[in-house]
């Protein structure tokens, strides 16, 4: 009955206590007020059997069902609706520099370095819905994948469809690929704008210099995270191209820490170095927390009063009561 409601003054029902003690000062009072009369024989005096005597006690019971009613209305019963709204107050927008040279498709990651990023960033962009996200992809050139967007469908479409083509030159420019970042997101009115550099080795072609374009990120306040991605030693990498088929072997690992370091440092940004899928999806997560939107939460409380009826209710059974007592049970009182 009153399931989903809340009673704002529940010490109100301290009062239902009164029932019993009105119940037992009502049996005590009845007997005391019944006439008793002695005689021999009733044999001469004819019995009615009459059910208004014993109707007469409707009355108290009307009575207390009202008091109960009046102590539950005293307890305001209410209903709370509560509606939910979240404001943003501070947007982040992110760019993704993507690495998509040969070398991505070495095997030291599962099951390459480039498909262990994408199924991270994955997770990544699915984990900032209130952010904007862009893709940029670099080799010995650069290029934007996907414009800053809210619509994450679309950037995890791009994500996904990111793999190492021949149309691009070969060579890895850093430099070209944070500088074109820096140019997609320098306009962007948001609170806070980031980009995550990848590469998983040195800045050997393009015609920015990597130094160039960090200070363009500076100078547009942008900060800058770097990934080195790539295990330590030797890895399984790409060696050559036959036949539109790539050979592999055993090679090096050569990455320019110090370079993404610096980049890093003079951003305001940080470094990381993923050797493994677990540590990479470790760095997207840390990024994560070191990234996040501000949601401010309002709650709006709609309370509705459920006394009334209690109200009127028992209003009626008073009234009842009380037309009962001066009419078909006058005579009894």
């Amino acid at each position: 009955m009153f399931e989903g409601i809340d009673f704002t003054n529940k010490e109100m029902f301290w009062l239902l206590l009164l029932l019993p003690i009105a119940i037992l000062w009502y049996v005590f009072k009845h007997k005391k007020q019944t006439a008793e009369l002695s005689i021999s024989t009733i044999k001469g005096f004819q019995v009615t059997q009459s059910w208004l005597p014993k109707l007469k006690h409707l009355m108290f019971v009307f009575r207390l069902a009202a008091l109960a009613l009046i102590i539950t209305a005293l307890a305001r019963p209410q209903t709370v609706d509560v509606s939910t709204k979240t404001k943003t107050t501070r947007g982040i927008d992110i760019i993704m520099a993507i690495d998509v040279s040969a070398s991505m498709l070495a095997k030291d990651l599962k099951p390459n370095r480039l498909e262990a990023l994408k199924n991270v960033a994955g997770d990544f962009i699915n984990g900032r819905p209130n952010d904007r996200i862009g893709l940029v992809e670099y080799a010995g050139e650069s290029y934007t994948k996907t414009p800053i967007t809210s619509d994450k469908s679309i950037v995890l479409r791009s994500l996904k469809e990111i793999k190492y083509n021949t149309i691009i030159e070969g060579g890895t420019a850093i430099g070209m690929g944070l500088a074109n970042a820096v140019n997609r997101i320098k306009d962007s009115k948001a609170k806070s704008k980031v980009i995550i550099l990848l590469t998983d080795g040195v800045n050997n072609s393009g015609f920015i210099d990597p130094n160039t374009a960090s200070e363009l990120a500076v100078e547009y306040g942008i900060k800058t995270y770097t990934i080195g991605l790539g295990t330590n030693g030797m890895a399984l990498s790409p060696v050559r191209l036959t036949n539109g088929i790539f050979e592999y072997g055993r090679v090096q690992v050569e990455i320019d820490e110090e370079l993404l370091k610096e980049i890093a440092e003079v951003t305001g940004g940080k470094y990381f170095r993923a050797t493994n899928n677990k540590k990479l999806k470790e760095i997207y997560k840390e990024i994560d927390k070191l990234e996040k939107t501000d949601v401010e939460e309002f709650k709006f409380y709609n309370y509705e009063e459920k006394y009334r009826p209690l109200v009127l209710l028992a209003g009626l059974l008073l009234l009842i009561e009380l037309l009962l007592r001066f009419t078909i049970f006058r005579s009894f009182i």
